[in-house]
């Protein structure tokens, strides 16, 4: 049967995340069926299935991150039979035996090792098939538990190398099932057999900082549950079997520990991405940024008349779209604002076209698409290409070709209150604009009779950084004072 491997769904994509299954086992599914949705280092992906048939086996759980090439999903005939996911197979009470050798290595608190500390153990087909009690077969006595668990310590004694003896109880009849689940042990314990739990479970475990070892298994079969995971995050105790709990984290006295006093998550993502290139912006390119405040009452003025006009009724019309034409117009007097220093070849590449981005912030992080050939359209245009960007933005369903190839960012914190700021920018590009709210403030005008008076005005502040390797005070204070003179008199602009 055909496996479906993870692509490259983006350039340079080396690993993602299974965000959404969009199938479960026995599905039927055609060619170009959305089949399950990942987290790439730059947006969410939508992945359509290259094969028709029944869906066998899901090999990859949500939340997993795995690399590309990886097969993700199995898909059989119709009717050919299905076999459950990996990790929704049902398991079978384990002896102690299966206990004791199935080890996270990869998880030191799961697994009860330490610092200084190595459990070795043998896979399942190393020491052969391990048989199972019948059904109806007595619980063990106290002493035969006690030795069972005596072989157990001295076969992962400390030093971290398992002895080659046998596991199982030298005796002709079948080992005898546990009556209850394993109990916990104490972390440090070198004889600390691990509890069970899914994969799903072990990383959110590992994610949330959480000692497995520590907690009371309320799942089937004596296992982990997600629930029992989450629930330690609260601090407290974890009660055992027996009643007898392993202290949770200390707190201050009188502190509540209903609530967890620090929580972790995992760097990954869009967010892993947007920080390795503001990282690496910030410390390759010299950043300076100029600021301007003006009267942007004309541009509040226009926008009104503009939301009437029949040609935009269907768009939304704000003062970020006459901004963004703005700087269109402004970037024929400073084309050094559109182009950037390529460092490798030691030169300045002019663009003679504009891909607009917009940054806009998502529940997983910022992202910043652009319009294509945003120079090439009119108003009207402008307006429904930046209208479906930010909508596609905010449903987290930017693909990563319309976040590639962006020349000129333009950032709009005026939405959350902020007057402006000092963008870093983009790699592959010279400049970001900052534009910040707009707010009602007293402003000195000019009267017909050439005088003075303070008057209410919409005022707003821009701010500019720009790589000072290539783009010097002097264009950039140019392009930011035309930008402004716009936006002061949006009647200015048919001087561009």
């Amino acid at each position: 049967m055909p496996e479906y491997k993870l692509p490259d769904v983006g350039e340079g994509l080396t690993e993602a995340e299974i965000v959404t299954w969009k199938v479960k086992v026995g599905d039927v599914i055609a060619i170009n069926d959305i089949v399950v949705e990942i987290e790439t280092a730059k947006s969410l992906v939508e992945l359509p299935s290259p094969y028709a048939g029944e869906v066998t086996a899901l090999l990859v759980s949500e939340g997993d991150m795995i690399e590309v090439g990886t097969p993700i999903i199995a898909i059989g005939e119709p009717g050919s039979g299905a076999a459950a996911p990996a990790d929704d197979a049902p398991r079978e009470d384990p002896t102690p035996a299966d206990v004791a050798l199935e080890i996270d290595l990869s998880n030191p608190a799961a697994s009860g090792g330490g610092e200084g500390e190595s459990l070795v153990g043998r896979n399942k087909a190393d020491r052969g098939p391990t048989r199972r009690a019948r059904k109806g077969a007595a619980a063990p006595s106290a002493e035969s538990a006690a030795a069972t668990q005596q072989a157990l310590q001295g076969a992962f004694a400390p030093g971290g190398v398992q002895s080659e003896a046998r596991l199982e109880p030298e005796v002709a009849e079948e080992p005898a099932v546990p009556a209850e689940p394993a109990r916990t042990v104490e972390a440090r314990d070198p004889g600390t057999v691990r509890v069970l739990a899914k994969p799903p479970v072990r990383k959110l475990a590992k994610d949330l900082g959480v000692d497995l070892t520590t907690l009371t298994a309320t799942g089937p079969n004596g296992t982990i549950s997600r629930a029992d995971v989450e629930g330690a995050q609260g601090g407290g105790a974890a009660a055992g079997a027996d009643g007898a709990g392993v202290s949770g984290p200390l707190v201050p006295r009188g502190t509540s520990t209903t609530g967890a006093r620090e929580t972790r998550e995992p760097i990954k993502g869009v967010r892993k991405m947007m920080a390795g290139a503001m990282v690496g912006s910030a410390f390759t390119a010299p950043h300076v940024t100029e600021w301007v405040t003006l009267d942007a009452t004309a541009t509040v003025e226009l926008v009104e008349r503009l939301k009437a006009r029949r040609e935009l009724r269907d768009v939304k019309v704000t003062p970020l779209l006459v901004l963004a034409k703005a700087v269109l117009l402004a970037m024929r007097r400073a084309p050094e604002i559109n182009s950037y220093w390529d460092d490798a070849a030691q030169e300045v590449v002019y663009k003679h076209y504009v891909n607009l981005g917009i940054a806009a912030a998502t529940p997983r992080g910022l992202v910043v698409p652009n319009v294509k050939d945003a120079d090439q359209m009119s108003l009207v245009e402008l307006a429904e290409a930046l209208g479906a960007l930010t909508a596609t933005a905010r449903e987290g369903k930017t693909q990563p070709a319309e976040m590639a190839g962006g020349t000129f960012t333009i950032t709009n914190v005026g939405v959350f209150g902020v007057d402006a700021g000092t963008p870093i920018i983009n790699p592959g590009e010279s400049a970001i604009l900052c534009f910040g709210a707009i707010k009602k403030q007293p402003w000195v005008v000019s009267t017909p009779d050439g005088g003075d008076e303070i008057a209410v005005r919409h005022v707003t502040t821009l701010a500019l950084s720009f790589d000072h390797r290539h783009v010097d005070g002097e264009k950039g204070s140019r392009f930011l004072a035309d930008v402004a003179g716009i936006l002061e008199d949006p009647a200015s602009a048919l001087l561009f």
